[in-house]
């Protein structure tokens, strides 16, 4: 007997229950929070593996370059397959990657760990992003609810700033393993609602040949961003060494995946779409430049509170609580405003401040003060993760969410990816204030640019005056 129930007419009652959103919001999340969980459990993991804890950042990139090719690959595939089946095999791949990393001993095997759990987890944002959409024109509406949308943010952008809390607590408890195994009961519970609460996808249409196939999906289109996005990632792994040859490969990969794009009867990459469409380029591009500054924060600062300032990974991860509490209100409420431009301003200037801050700080000082840096960039990323999606709802076009959504996540996990590349040369050779106060003015450019990104931004005002 099927455990699913038949969403797939108008409901009669709230077409937007709880039975339908609890697991898209909990698969939304499983992304966020193993993106920050692993912050406490660097320092454990170098000690574990006896390696340099500036090593252990590939740990962080391996997940972003991973998620940074799937989020969109993923909304692609729900588009031609139907979002519930990729919804539930990217949960299946969370669940296995939860056990190969409860069970590994060597960096490689955790590296395989953080490879299929990007994979996995970023199934998650695109297909609830695509499922809402469709649930909304079954139902009759023109946009679904306010809040389903803000509940999609909320639940996100406060899992990436409670998950250094949580992560410090059952790190500090059980030992680093707690960052992987913790996926297993999550991905389980999820997997069990998903199956209750979202209807099965109508058979996909058919496409003929594996050519026809490849096609429609634009695998050529998908190895030439993945493999630009690789050779970015080795550039950034290797600073302050310059690896030339990585960046003329990354170079020569993107005028390669432009040109094709341009071409492709459907691309994988809308280049067309991105030039034409100032309003959605410019949503990716602030959106990637925060999640930057506030990953850098999130890991520098969780790194110098354990080795700089001696905190256990438990302390560590209760210092940073206040930011994830500032993150999940400022989303609620956020989310409950019509208009984006204001937050997104308040988000620019908030990271601003907070990057300013994070220059006083060092050995001696309070750690009331440390952690009310922090808390200023909690406001900061609640603010700008729902403001920025529903930005991204505004302009994309509604045939393509799924795409265009893991797009969305693409240009947040560049900036997570450059985060750890630059918390891994400041504290390359150690883990001091002289190391943190260079992330900081690294931060102040990046929040500079946002400022100057958003403040001149026309069509954000147009936006807020549409009905």
């Amino acid at each position: 007997m099927s455990l699913a129930v038949d969403t797939s007419r108008p409901p009669a009652g709230n077409a937007f229950g709880a039975r339908f959103v609890a697991p898209l919001y909990l698969g939304a999340s499983l992304n966020p929070v193993n993106s920050s969980i692993i912050a406490t459990a660097l320092v454990s993991i170098a000690a574990a593996m006896h390696i340099a804890v500036g090593d252990t950042a590939i740990l962080i990139s391996s997940l972003y370059l991973t998620s940074a090719l799937a989020q969109p690959a993923a909304g692609r595939l729900a588009e031609v397959f139907g979002p519930r089946r990729v919804f539930l095999t990217g949960i299946v791949l969370v669940l296995a990657a939860g056990i190969v990393g409860s069970l590994a001993h060597s960096l490689a095997a955790l590296i395989v760990a953080r490879v299929l759990i990007g994979a996995g987890t970023s199934a998650g944002y695109p297909t609830a992003m695509l499922l809402i959409r469709r649930r909304a024109e079954r139902a009759g509406q023109d946009a679904p609810p306010q809040g389903v949308l803000g509940g999609l943010a909320i639940t996100g952008a406060a899992t990436v700033a409670v998950g250094p809390a949580i992560g410090g607590l059952l790190v500090g408890w059980c030992g680093w393993q707690t960052a992987f195994w913790i996926n297993i009961p999550v991905a389980t519970v999820t997997l069990v609602m998903a199956l209750v609460g979202i209807a099965p996808d109508p058979d996909p249409a058919r496409h003929g040949s594996l050519r026809t196939l490849a096609a429609r999906l634009d695998v050529l289109g998908m190895l030439l961003f993945g493999g630009s996005l690789t050779a970015v990632v080795v550039f950034l792994s290797a600073l302050p060494h310059l690896q030339w040859p990585a960046l003329a490969g990354a170079l020569v990969l993107a005028v390669a995946l432009v040109g094709w794009e341009l071409r492709a009867a459907h691309p994988f990459l809308d280049v067309r779409l991105l030039a034409a469409n100032g309003a959605l380029t410019r949503t990716y591009v602030r959106n990637g430049l925060t999640l930057l500054g506030t990953y850098v924060i999130l890991y520098g600062l969780t790194q110098w509170l354990e080795v700089a300032r001696g905190l256990s990974a438990y302390q560590a991860g209760l210092a940073l609580l206040p930011m994830g509490v500032l993150t999940a209100v400022t989303a609620r409420v956020v989310s409950r405003r019509v208009g984006v431009r204001l937050p997104l301003i308040a988000c620019a200037v908030l990271l601003l401040v907070g990057a300013v801050a994070a220059l006083f700080l060092g050995g001696d000082t309070p750690m009331a003060v440390v952690i009310a840096v922090s808390a200023v960039f909690g406001l900061t990323s609640g603010a700008g993760t729902v403001a920025n999606q529903t930005a991204l709802y505004q302009e994309a076009p509604a045939a393509s969410v799924g795409t265009a959504s893991g797009l969305l996540r693409t240009f947040g996990y560049l900036g997570s990816i450059a985060s750890a590349a630059i918390t891994g040369t400041a504290f390359r050779t150690r883990v001091d204030d002289s190391g943190l106060h260079h992330i900081a003015w690294v931060l102040v450019l990046i929040a500079a640019l946002v400022l100057v990104i958003t403040v001149f931004d026309r069509q954000l005002a147009r936006a807020d005056r549409r009905p």
